[in-house]
């Protein structure tokens, strides 16, 4: 699978969207530097007042262009950035990749996916209605979170717009992708 880096943002504040930018840089086991959620240790402020000695599973949040493309169908009008996320990918089925699968962006980055994004209330926030259009039911009536993955950053690097974007899948069996 090879996809390519529609669009990067990042923002220094904990806020909802994040500013667009045309590179990043990823550090090993941090995070893309000058945003809120870099660190080893949890970043996310409700996940930092139940225990800020946790691990750091939500480093880099990606979201597949495909998203965007299927909110604009349902009259919302998302921009990469605007959902939180860094990385805008496209031509990668992110939802569709198990745990443990890498990512490598660009000549040097490599993520590893964690998990999925768990969406909350800050979304109706931004456009009312969206929670309810990231998320969905499968065949059997599961819920199914369409609002991106997170990864960590097994190795650092610049990305820049346009780069490529490689995945490779661990050693089966694979495991599904579960909130983080």
């Amino acid at each position: 699978m090879i996809g390519r880096v529609l669009a990067l943002a990042r923002d220094d504040t904990h806020r909802f969207s994040k500013q667009p930018a045309p590179r990043l840089t990823l550090l090993e086991g941090l995070g893309v530097e000058g945003d809120a959620h870099f660190g080893r240790t949890v970043q996310h402020l409700s996940r930092v007042r139940r225990d800020p000695t946790q691990p750091n599973l939500r480093q880099v949040h990606l979201i597949h262009a495909e998203l965007l493309d299927e909110l604009a169908d349902r009259g919302f009008e998302v921009q990469p950035g605007e959902m939180g996320e860094n990385v805008t990918t496209f031509g990668i089925d992110l939802l569709g990749l198990p745990r443990g699968a890498r990512l490598k962006l660009g000549a040097e980055a490599v993520l590893e996916v964690t998990g999925l994004r768990n969406p909350c209330v800050q979304i109706d926030r931004f456009q009312e209605g969206l929670m309810q259009a990231v998320l969905d039911r499968d065949a059997a009536g599961a819920l199914v979170r369409k609002a991106g993955v997170m990864a960590i950053v097994l190795a650092g690097g610049e990305v820049a717009v346009g780069d490529a974007v490689t995945v490779e899948l661990p050693a089966e069996p694979h495991r599904a992708l579960e909130p983080v």
